[in-house]
């Protein structure tokens, strides 16, 4: 039968002869992914040239290459072929090729301008994967820069084209074209609470396979949940002619490809598949799909440096993907491990990995374009600053960037190995060190951790993990051709070892001839190794399994792991929950070791600080690997302006009352106060209850040199630091704005009291001030004074700011309380003639 794509072919093919830049959304059974290249192989503007269509995944890359060299009647490698990392099948006469989004960044970095190409095809779009967002902004570059007639074609079944119209250009072209697909019936069997993911997904498999006909897809969130399932499926029991597959991406090539071929006639197959299965693949026969409607991505945190995996709930987008799988060939039944209330709750789309994802490869990569910042480039979502910044000085830590931020040399030989910038930088300094082999192993573990399981290799610890695969790949070299060597290991899994030995080989291979390694690994090799991948993930051992990791974040392991009495650790693996993260994986290494291969990493650091417990200046000087303290000691003799600083530190520590405050300084203190406040010319010289002003905390630094604690200040005048910051003018000023005492009328000099600047006080009693009528004034006639008019007790019976008023409207009535409480003392009817004394009566 046609496919309705077709329909579309001559459209696409005359966007092409006049435009660049199109966009293609075509429903799941469009067939776009083979249809596509195959159309536009033949256009005149792609002769002598090539196709290169990107894919997100290997399997889905290698699939597409078939399927469209079956279409030809060739096998892969000849019209079309692929790329994928560790598996290219291409020739001299391949036109076709299909590759993975890491390989298309390769095949940039090296031809910026894609001599050779014609037209890049981005499929399966929607993704939104790291590689994929890079690719399409490093090829929209080169395109603007160097090849304004290279044609790029983004497609995808769910992507709103809108935005990508948008940053594509002026001219692109929106292409929409229906899938030949069936009806497919949706069940929600919401799964209950007590129930786990996988036992409920088994029973919702019986159940599937017992009404319904045709094969069985699968979708759980990762490969611990698909053989958690197939072992309770085994538990369930099948029909005999129901067999189960696993597929997931660090699957060996030749399971995947089992799971993806057609049951043999008479047997139904049940596929439990990751996401891997959403798109890009065609599994025939699949009549129903059971979804456990849950995903698993990596989440970066800027804060702690660390990556780890999270389960989420699937996006809408996704779960009709994972549905449409149910009708490429017929009408199909979907069923949802969740309710009908709980999908209307779910994200729209999940949200793109550039916006969560470790970005230290993506800013290597910029680097080698030379790209100083994402900014520089076009993006549908331009890289988080935070996380950024994270990725550029991880990169400078591992050597591969310069303090500038442009790639080294040796981030340029990080970059051509195409592994993660951690394992790269750690393969190329083992190589120097003579162990190429034993790290390229090692890598290969780390890209997939859990590819050994079993007694031997579980735990904590790497270094049994490495011994199990190294033994694997010797008995594998003096075994014949064909034969199990991982079936010698009992902690591994044959089709795991038999990868991962793959994976290291082309590891050693890319660090160039593999010549026997000069050094034999030793007990503090793997820790070694991993310093260099994990310098901010060095560990020093605080207490009971605790440690502090370099970049300051705490970390533990069980107390009773044989792990947790090393002094130190290097953690490759955290799961970055709670204050002190649990330790998944790590290996031991020792002080000196690590400091002899990488004494960069020492950092000497001489501090000279206020101390509060001893409320003295301490000096040490200190040497670090980031936050962790390897050693220190006491200096004798601290640079002076470095002892200045902190004595000045601690004052503003302890506070104003580590000052030799006495009564007059107070008094001049609260002066000065008070003109700062009426007067803003004037300094701020003044003490506050929450600290020194930063003109006082200048004033102090000559009159503080030498000292070195609290008890040192105790020969300090606060009285003549204060006048010191005042000239010969405003001295007098002083005297003049803000005096000590006002003479009273009875001659008596009465302090002035400062401590509100607000309302400055003046107490005195009351038959001193007779004859007065107006109240007193400081500052130039500008601040009345608050008087506390006394009883002959000393006791206020008035507090005013208008005397004139106090002597017209209340004078008597306290004249006539106090003269029954003070018969002997002097109460005047008029107290404007009357005279003023200090004394009882006036003399006569």
């Amino acid at each position: 039968m046609e496919l309705p794509i077709q329909q579309i072919i001559p459209e696409l093919r005359q966007l092409f002869r006049d435009g660049d830049t199109g966009v293609l959304t075509a429903e799941p059974g469009a067939g776009k992914t083979t249809v596509v290249p195959l159309a536009l192989l033949d256009e005149p503007w792609v002769e002598g040239r090539k196709l290169i269509m990107l894919e997100p995944r290997r399997l889905a890359a290698r699939s597409a290459a078939a399927r469209m060299a079956a279409s030809l009647g060739e096998k892969v490698g000849q019209t079309v072929g692929y790329r994928v990392r560790m598996d290219t099948r291409v020739s001299a006469e391949t036109r076709i090729e299909v590759v993975t989004e890491g390989v298309l960044t390769r095949m940039l970095q090296q031809d910026q301008g894609l001599e050779d190409t014609a037209m890049v095809i981005f499929d399966e779009f929607h993704e939104r994967h790291l590689h994929g967002d890079l690719g399409l902004a490093l090829a929209l570059e080169s395109r603007a820069l160097l090849r304004p007639d290279l044609k790029l074609l983004v497609m995808s079944a769910t992507l709103d084209p809108v935005p990508v119209c948008g940053l594509m250009g002026e001219g692109t072209r929106w292409l929409a074209c229906p899938g030949r697909t069936f009806p497919v019936e949706t069940k929600y069997l919401p799964k209950p609470a007590a129930a786990s993911v996988e036992s409920f997904t088994a029973q919702a498999v019986v159940r599937a396979l017992r009404e319904q006909e045709g094969d069985v897809l699968v979708f759980l969130p990762g490969a611990r949940e698909i053989h958690r399932t197939e072992r309770e499926l085994g538990i369930l029991g099948l029909p005999p002619h129901v067999q189960v597959h696993a597929l997931y991406g660090s699957m060996p090539v030749e399971r995947q490809d089992e799971a993806v071929r057609p049951a043999a006639a008479g047997w139904r197959k049940v596929v439990l598949s990751t996401s891997i299965a959403e798109s890009s693949l065609t599994l025939t026969g699949v009549k129903v799909v059971v979804d456990a409607g849950l995903s698993r991505a990596s989440a970066f945190s800027p804060r702690t440096g660390m990556s780890r995996l999270v389960t989420l709930p699937v996006s809408k987008a996704s779960a009709d993907q994972r549905r449409g799988r149910a009708g490429r060939i017929a009408p199909g039944v979907c069923y949802r491990l969740w309710s009908e209330e709980a999908h209307s709750a779910l994200p729209e789309a999940a949200r793109p990995e550039i916006a969560s994802a470790d970005l230290a490869p993506l800013a290597l990569e910029l680097a080698a374009w030379g790209v100083g910042q994402p900014e520089e480039l076009q993006w549908l979502d331009t890289p988080p600053a935070a996380a950024y910044g994270q990725a550029q000085a991880l990169l400078r830590q591992l050597g591969g960037l310069d303090d500038a931020g442009r790639i080294t040399p040796f981030g340029r030989r990080m970059n051509a190995l195409g592994v993660h910038p951690r394992l790269a930088g750690m393969l190329l300094r083992a190589a120097e060190l003579g162990l190429a082999g034993y790290a390229s192993v090692l890598a290969a573990l780390l890209q997939d951790p859990t590819g050994l399981r079993g007694s031997g290799s579980a735990g904590t610890d790497l270094r049994p993990r490495v011994e199990a695969l190294l033994s694997a790949g010797s008995s594998a070299a003096s075994q014949t051709a064909g034969s199990s060597a991982a079936s010698q290991t009992a902690a591994a899994d044959a089709a795991a070892v038999r990868r991962l030995l793959q994976e290291s080989r082309q590891l050693r291979a890319e660090l160039g001839p593999a010549a026997p390694d000069p050094a034999r690994p030793d007990e503090d090799s793997c820790g070694l190794l991993l310093s260099f991948a994990y310098p901010d993930r060095i560990a020093q051992r605080r207490e009971d399994g605790r440690y502090l990791l370099s970049s300051g974040r705490g970390v533990r392991l069980p107390a009773t792991e044989a792990l947790s009495r090393s002094a130190y650790l290097v953690a490759a693996d955290a799961d970055d929950q709670g204050a002190d993260a649990r330790i998944l994986l790590a290996a031991p290494v020792s002080e000196q070791r690590l400091l002899d291969a990488s004494p960069h990493l020492l950092q000497e650091e001489t501090l000279v600080a206020w101390d509060r417990s001893t409320r003295s200046v301490r000096a040490k000087r200190k040497w670090r690997i980031g936050a962790i303290v390897v050693k220190e000691g006491s200096i004798a003799q601290p640079p002076e302006e470095d002892v200045l600083e902190a004595m000045l530190d601690g004052i503003r520590l302890e506070g104003p009352g580590c000052l030799p405050w006495t009564k007059s300084s107070r008094q001049l203190a609260d002066r000065l106060r008070f003109l700062h406040h009426h007067l803003p010319d004037w300094p701020d010289l003044a003490p506050a209850a929450d600290g020194l002003s930063a003109e006082l905390q200048e004033q102090l630094r000559p009159f503080v040199e030498g000292m070195r604690s609290v008890q040192d200040l105790k020969s300090l005048s606060m009285h003549d630091i204060l006048l010191s910051g005042l000239d010969w003018g405003k001295r007098q000023q002083l005297d003049e704005e803000a005096p000590t005492h006002v003479q009273v009328p009875s001659g008596s000099r009465i302090p002035v009291d400062y401590s509100d600047p607000e309302a400055p006080t003046l107490s005195v009693r009351l038959q001193e001030m007779f004859g007065q009528q107006e109240t007193p004034r400081i500052a130039g006639g500008r601040v009345p004074l608050t008087l506390h008019l006394l009883s002959p007790a000393q006791r206020p019976v008035q507090v005013t700011r208008d005397l004139a008023n106090f002597w017209r409207e209340t004078y008597f009535d306290v004249k006539k309380d106090l003269k029954g409480r003070y018969p002997k003392h002097y109460w005047p009817d008029n107290p404007l003639e009357a005279v003023a004394t200090n004394r009882a009566k006036p003399r006569t």
